[in-house]
């Protein structure tokens, strides 16, 4: 995989800077990902963490996508694998698909995201609330999950050196 990642943005205004800056923490996904086979990506390696697999914070990664930008900020039916009885099921059914295939699907959500937030204002008020009460805006919905998405590649950096070895970017 060629790595032809940029953090800088071709302007500088904040719109690009921080669509910029999602998009850069999102190829990193697929950087830490490349050349890895499904069996190491679904190897749990922590004792402790038994969903800690690279496929399952692909395929949460996927989901929270969809959860912020479709469920929550533009109020359609939550589609989430997730249940009251397993809760955390992006992760499980992540390490149990093909890696390719969970790659494509996280590529396919980051599209549809970007389609919603091409037609809105950053202003954009969500659909629905916070737990605490508040509706946040798209801004905030947009720098969370960049939040996220770097937080996660922390586990896949750690997670893909444990698999095989292989560190960096």
């Amino acid at each position: 995989m060629t790595d032809d990642r940029s953090d800088t943005p071709g302007t500088w205004d904040e719109r690009a800077t921080v669509l910029t800056m999602l998009g850069y923490v999102r190829e990193t996904v697929h950087v830490k990902c490349a050349g890895l086979s499904d069996d190491l990506a679904a190897q749990a390696p922590l004792a402790t963490s038994p969903l800690s697999t690279i496929g399952g914070f692909v395929n949460h990664l996927r989901w929270v996508e969809h959860s912020w930008f479709e469920t929550r900020f533009l109020g359609e039916p939550d589609r989430g694998p997730w249940t009251d009885e397993e809760p955390d099921r992006e992760m499980t059914l992540g390490a149990e698909g093909s890696l390719v295939n969970v790659l494509a699907d996280y590529r396919g959500q980051c599209a549809r995201t970007d389609e919603i937030v091409a037609t809105h204002d950053l202003d954009d008020v969500a659909a629905r609330p916070l737990r605490g009460g508040p509706y946040p805006t798209l801004r905030w919905i947009v720098l969370h999950m960049i939040e996220e998405t770097a937080r996660h590649n922390g586990h896949l950096d750690v997670l893909r050196e444990l698999a095989d070895g292989t560190t960096g970017s």
